[in-house]
């Protein structure tokens, strides 16, 4: 039985490397495996009994609601073209700073990441609009091409993040599961507001990374990062770069705030930041139909796609758990020398080499919640832990050769740009996101004080 979880796994691994569509590659296989398992006598066919349950608990779980409305929130940003007025003002801002330019990039992407929290559109509009100002400007296609993917991939850890969203439920399944096989038939709870808290420090802490190596690649090897002094922004350019930053900071402080303060469940905050971009845009006068239409149309279509492969995740799951796999990888990380350090180690280098070949969905809905409850059970902080595997997830879009942000880039950039440019432009930062995971290993206060001091 157990070695039927295993090939499973692995079948599942590869057909998805095949490029099928990701819901129906789990779904199906796992509903085959399923039906042999039953025929050969080694799979219950009880368990499958489960599956109106589980798909109904996805229907009704109202903390996934957020998911649709910050897809909506993201793109509403995107098509309204904020992007554009704050490359511009945040560059005046920095007009000192060697790599000025660099350090704007990075700091929208942060702002970007807050307000719209997806990758795609943030990496792409950076690449129309920063690229070819920062190639004209003399940076080296490494630094130019690294810091716009990078930028772009701070969505996936800066609440309010979808990538938090999905995560949080699945570490509070996980997290109930875990208490309720020790015996503890009243479990805590975390919610997407604890990942939420728990992200903003490190989430910071990431940026400022980000910005030091810009600052020190432009102190050392100025030929990368180019600094040719400026004029003082004059009043004008002051007050519209105010301008410009006053209603995404808006957005970003009523949706987040609402939040941390207790105000307003994610879910709640969610309907409040689509209302708010809807405003914004209404504001810029980039809210017509025909763009409205577009947006709702692609939220519906991302929104199906993630509702989609949550289900086909589930019926992995519970295949996967009818073979025993869970036991198999429970008694794994256990045997492990080391404790539970050494369980950590092992499954975050797991996670960073799925990152490779698999997108970030995907292992949050299969990998996730095979291995969360064990470490759970070894009295890990579930929050800790969602923000680790966070940003351990962010890397996958780095990663080459299947870096979701690599070939979001690649499909923008001028062919001047060899995909090998951004390759390497990538690694620096890539080392930067590991650096992040070392410290919070060895300081795993900076996630945990924000949730305690809010919420205790």
């Amino acid at each position: 039985m157990e070695w039927m979880a295993i090939l499973l796994f692995i079948s599942i691994i590869l057909i998805l490397l095949l490029g099928y569509p990701v819901a129906f590659s789990l779904a199906g296989t796992s509903l085959i495996f399923s039906f042999i398992g039953i025929a050969s006598g080694s799979f219950e066919q009880a368990f499958l009994t489960g599956l109106p349950n589980r798909i109904y608990g996805i229907m009704t779980n109202t903390t996934l609601l957020a998911v649709p409305l910050f897809i909506f929130m993201g793109i509403t940003l995107e098509k309204s073209h904020i992007a554009e007025d704050l490359l511009d003002s945040l560059s005046n801002l920095f007009w000192r700073f060697k790599g000025s330019l660099g350090i704007a990039v990075t700091m929208i992407g942060m702002l970007l990441a807050a307000s719209t929290g997806i990758v795609g559109a943030t990496v792409v509009t950076m690449g129309l609009l920063a690229l070819p100002t920062m190639l004209n400007k003399g940076y080296s296609a490494e630094i130019s091409t690294g810091t716009i993917c990078a930028a772009g991939t701070l969505g996936q850890i800066i609440p309010p993040s979808i990538v938090l969203v999905m995560l949080g439920d699945v570490i509070s399944s996980s997290y109930q599961y875990a208490q309720l096989t020790q015996g503890n038939f009243a479990p805590r709870t975390v919610s997407v507001g604890d990942l939420f808290a728990g992200a903003l420090l490190p989430g910071i802490c990431l940026v400022v990374l980000y910005l030091l190596y810009i600052s020190v690649v432009g102190i050392f090897k100025p030929n990368m990062v180019p600094h040719k002094p400026q004029q003082k922004p004059t009043n004008q350019n002051i007050k519209k770069m105010l301008t410009s930053l006053f209603a995404p900071l808006f957005l970003i402080f009523s949706v987040l705030g609402s939040i941390l303060l207790g105000f307003a469940t994610p879910t709640e905050a969610a309907g409040i930041g689509a209302s708010g971009a809807l405003i914004i845009s209404s504001m810029k006068g980039t809210l017509t139909y025909f763009k409205l239409t577009e947006v709702m149309q692609s939220t519906v279509k991302i929104s199906s796609m993630i509702f989609f492969i949550l289900i086909g995740a589930s019926i992995f799951s519970l295949v996967f758990r009818g073979f025993g796999g869970d036991e198999i990888i429970r008694e794994f990380l256990l045997n492990l020398p080391g404790d539970k350090f050494f369980a950590i180690l092992v499954v975050m280098a797991a996670i960073f080499l799925l990152g490779f070949v698999l997108d970030f969905i995907e292992i949050t809905f299969v990998v996730v919640p095979i291995i969360a409850p064990i470490l759970l059970m070894m009295d890990i902080d579930p929050i800790w832990l969602g923000i680790m595997i966070a940003i351990n997830l962010q890397t996958s879009f780095l990663t080459p050769p299947f870096g979701f942000a690599l070939f979001y880039l690649r499909g923008v950039a001028p062919e001047s740009i060899k995909t090998q440019q951004i390759y390497r432009g990538v690694m620096p930062f890539v080392a930067i996101q590991i650096l992040m995971l070392i410290i919070l290993s060895i300081f795993p206060a900076l996630v945990t004080w924000l949730p305690n001091y809010i919420y205790n």
